[in-house]
């Protein structure tokens, strides 16, 4: 069964391009493109729909508040395309239920690999973009949440911790640390439950900055 995508982006080149990039892979069936983040929405309302590509800067809805919609009222995944310029709108985001901030100049095989990574419920974050995450959290030491204690956490559970950091899926993490995707997926619910974090962005966020708010 292919994996239905939409794309959205106001500027029709990204549109037709990435429809053209997408049409060379077995796994996708482009649904629909379009121009803004109310079309998307209105689209995947009415349609099934499994991962929506979102443009950020958009008219009428942009890609954040259309990711709010979309997670609130259908089960369409979405992943943020952007550029460096819309670092600003990257936690927001992340808060409204984006699971993924792909570059828009990635190697096709980056973003099959990402369309697929989000479509199975994980998470993708490039390095570039963590560290715009990185440097734009200031937390505020007065109102402050978990800390980051390396001792709560096992020699095992910091090397999945870092990998994860550095935007990997749990596949190259098993081939980089030569255990099972299952004792990963351990790991990382061990991880949450220590922290009380909800997804695995987060643990990426709270490994960078030491801190995470609650």
């Amino acid at each position: 069964m292919k994996i239905k995508v939409i794309i959205a982006d106001d500027n029709s080149f990204i549109r037709e391009g990435m429809k053209i990039i997408l049409a060379t892979f077995d796994e996708f069936d482009v649904v629909a493109t379009v121009e803004d983040g109310q079309e998307a929405v209105t689209y995947c309302e009415a349609h099934e729909v499994d991962v929506a590509l979102m443009d950020v800067r958009m008219p009428n809805l942009n890609g954040v508040e259309a990711t709010k919609q979309l997670t609130e009222h259908t089960k369409t995944k979405t992943l943020i395309l952007t550029t460096f310029d819309d670092d600003e709108y990257i936690t927001d985001a992340i808060l409204n239920g984006a699971k993924g901030y792909l570059l828009k100049n990635n190697d096709p095989e980056r973003i099959r690999d990402a369309i697929k990574t989000v479509y199975h419920g994980h998470h993708v974050l490039q390095d570039v973009v963590l560290d715009k995450i990185k440097s734009g959290l200031k937390p505020d030491k007065e109102d402050s949440g978990t800390k980051f204690d390396r001792s709560l956490f096992t020699e095992r559970e910091l090397d999945i911790m870092a990998l994860i950091a550095k935007g990997l899926a749990n596949k190259e993490i098993s081939k980089k640390l030569f255990i099972s995707e299952g004792t990963i997926a351990n790991h990382i619910t061990s991880i949450l439950s220590k922290t009380g974090l909800e997804h695995r962005t987060q643990i990426a966020i709270f490994y960078l900055t030491g801190e995470v708010n609650k």
